[in-house]
């Protein structure tokens, strides 16, 4: 199962205890529908979980019941059909619209003037028509609908309920859409969806933890380069002093930091500055590996 399927599953869970809330949630789900006209309203989905509410849903809002379900057992896209002229008035008498005349749809807001009831409509919108992208991949929810002024509306709906939307053309389609991961993860809570949007918030930690571990791993690397590269050319300048027979003459310090520089290549200053009879600082050590290489250079 995806995760925008887990999601519309959840939500198919909120009980449906208030009928201005039903009435809303069917507003949302008939205004993002595969079709809602004078002719008929159809609504299509895959989601098992929306199959099962649309009729308890229906029923609620209006005590009416579909003219063509899907039958038992049937799987993949199912479509639920009024074509019934008295029961598609009842539904335009409800939301205060007049299919027969009526150009584009438009949003009613009295409809959804309570909270409880935008909410109620923005978790229909998305059953019907919406999606979520599965968080490992990426952050990204939305809704799309036909019709262009419920599309405008829309994000007013979201921004008076304290989420912030974009917007986008997709062939004939409108799309509202929301991909802030912060953003997603609050709007599927306020939608119903709290166990999916608690799922967002840890793939985002998980995220955050692996490319924190991925930065230090790189900059340790990094720093593990140019430790190697230093002691290279602290070795080849150690060598080239030595076949010039400059390194027996030099002060006991200096020999000494010579020799544990040969015998301790793999090693950083910090280590070598401890393996110094007696300890040294890390800046005193680099001090007297600067000058045997400054030697060298005069070879």
């Amino acid at each position: 199962m995806t995760f925008s399927a887990r999601v519309k599953e959840e939500l198919c869970r909120k009980s449906l205890n208030k009928k201005c809330c039903a009435l809303a949630e069917c507003y949302g789900v008939l205004l993002f529908c595969n079709s809602w006209t004078s002719r008929e309203a159809r609504i299509v989905t895959e989601s098992d979980a929306f199959a099962r509410r649309l009729p308890q849903l229906f029923r609620k809002a209006f005590r009416m019941d579909f003219d063509r379900r899907p039958r038992p057992g049937e799987t993949g896209k199912r479509v639920f059909l009024i074509t019934d002229p008295d029961k598609l008035q009842t539904l335009d008498r409800a939301y205060g619209c007049d299919s027969a005349r009526a150009v584009n749809r438009t949003v009613n807001f009295p409809v959804v003037e309570e909270d409880c009831c935008k909410l109620a409509f923005c978790r229909g919108a998305f059953l019907a028509g919406g999606a979520v992208t599965d968080p490992e991949k990426d952050y990204h929810l939305e809704w799309v609908t036909g019709h262009i002024a419920v599309s405008r509306a829309f994000p007013v709906i979201l921004r008076e309920l304290g989420f912030e939307a974009k917007q986008a053309e997709r062939k004939a389609n409108h799309v509202t859409y929301v991909k802030h991961s912060d953003t997603l993860a609050d709007l599927l809570t306020a939608l119903g969806a709290g166990v999916s949007a608690m799922e967002i918030i840890n793939t985002k930690l998980e995220k955050d933890i692996r490319n924190g571990v991925n930065r230090r791993v790189n900059c340790d690397a990094h720093n593990l380069d140019k430790v190697v590269q230093a002691a290279q050319e602290q070795i080849a300048a150690i060598e080239r002093l030595e076949r010039a027979g400059m390194l027996s003459g030099l002060p006991e310090k200096l020999r000494e930091t010579a020799r544990l520089r040969l015998e301790l290549p793999e090693c950083t200053l910090a280590e070598l500055a401890q393996s110094c009879d007696p300890p040294v600082s890390k800046s005193c050590l680099n001090h007297r590996l600067r000058k045997l290489m400054a030697l060298a250079q005069e070879c």
